[in-house]
């Protein structure tokens, strides 16, 4: 160190010190084989080893024309499954050798179209849109940049846009069937976005299931939301101390939690005067008492297949929906 500063070692000094090119020291260093002996491999990293050298990813994908990136646009709504996804797409990247970019962004045509500019200006080795209904704009951004890309815990009608994700439709058909053979003929749903196609689906589940059981829906036993814990709270609330309703479903598990709190401030028993269900049966659903009766989607799962349908798109299924459970505790 000279007059306090410490001179930054560069890729060229590792190819100096090796004897070798600056090219061979970025392939090297990005495991990209078939250009290097096993021997020169070892020279170059027991030379940057040497020297302290950190690798510039930039510089590297310079070299190899291919970045090691895959970015992940997640939605910022105040629920908690998508740490599991984005652990199984973590996963599978490790194993490739592949880091992840992680942006966060709403329904909100702006804040999608900075996160896609930004991946989009990376250069991005692909894109997985986690649980974002993107807009028409974004959508036909993201299908322009002819980066590889996949929609994870978002369905579509049809096979045009390549998605892994559980089926919202049998969500919520089964989540009502259910509490039917249970004996309940006067079932809420709440929290969900009915402008989303998620919250259609779910919807759409439920009401089949009561009309397949000859069973009247009221408009009032549905309340829509944006799938968070105040929503169902909310929700609880607008039913009230003596609720028409005998079941409630929660269509996220930050949500039922919320429908079993204002439940249980008006002294309502669950299950013996409501029964509350939940949808996602993430961990949370254990550590409230009672513990949650949950349809628990495989989101680790979605995320592992969702990532590695990305990285072999010629063999990938254009769409997949990820086998759920209907998991059975005391609250129901």
């Amino acid at each position: 160190m000279k007059g306090g500063f410490v001179m930054t070692v560069t890729i060229k000094d590792v190819a100096a010190e090796a004897d070798v090119s600056i090219a061979t020291v970025s392939r090297v260093l990005a495991n990209k084989a078939g250009f290097y002996s096993d021997k020169t491999a070892a020279r170059v990293r027991e030379a940057a080893d040497r020297l302290g050298y950190r690798k510039n990813t930039s510089a590297v994908e310079l070299v190899t024309q291919k970045s090691q990136v895959i970015g992940v646009i997640v939605s910022s709504t105040k629920t908690n499954f998508s740490n599991q996804i984005i652990e199984g797409i973590q996963s599978v990247a490790f194993k490739h050798d592949l880091s992840v970019m992680i942006l966060y962004a709403e329904d909100e045509g702006d804040l999608q179209t900075r996160a896609l500019r930004t991946l989009i200006g990376r250069s991005v080795m692909g894109i997985l849109v986690l649980a974002v209904q993107l807009t028409d704009a974004n959508l036909a951004l993201l299908e322009n940049s002819r980066i590889p890309h996949r929609y994870l815990s978002t369905s579509f009608k049809g096979d045009k846009l390549a998605f892994t994700a559980s089926d919202d439709y049998q969500i919520g058909y089964q989540a009502t069937d259910y509490l039917i053979k249970k004996g309940h003929q006067r079932i809420g749903l709440v929290a969900m976005d009915v402008n989303s196609y998620i919250g259609q689906q779910r919807v759409a589940g439920y009401r089949d299931a009561m009309k397949a059981a000859q069973l009247t829906v009221s408009d009032d036993w549905i309340k829509p939301g944006l799938f968070t814990y105040q929503d169902g709270f909310n929700a609880m609330a607008e039913f009230g101390a003596e609720p028409d309703v005998t079941a409630v479903i929660g269509t996220s598990d930050m949500a039922a939690i919320g429908v079993l709190n204002q439940a249980q401030n008006f002294g309502l028993k669950v299950p013996e005067q409501l029964a509350i269900m939940s949808i996602d049966g993430t961990e949370l659903v254990k550590i409230v008492r009672p513990q949650l009766t949950s349809i628990t989607q495989a989101f680790y799962e979605m995320g592992q297949r969702g990532m590695t349908h990305l990285l072999t798109p010629t063999t990938a299924p254009a769409s997949e929906f990820i086998p759920f459970k209907l998991d059975e505790r005391s609250s129901t």
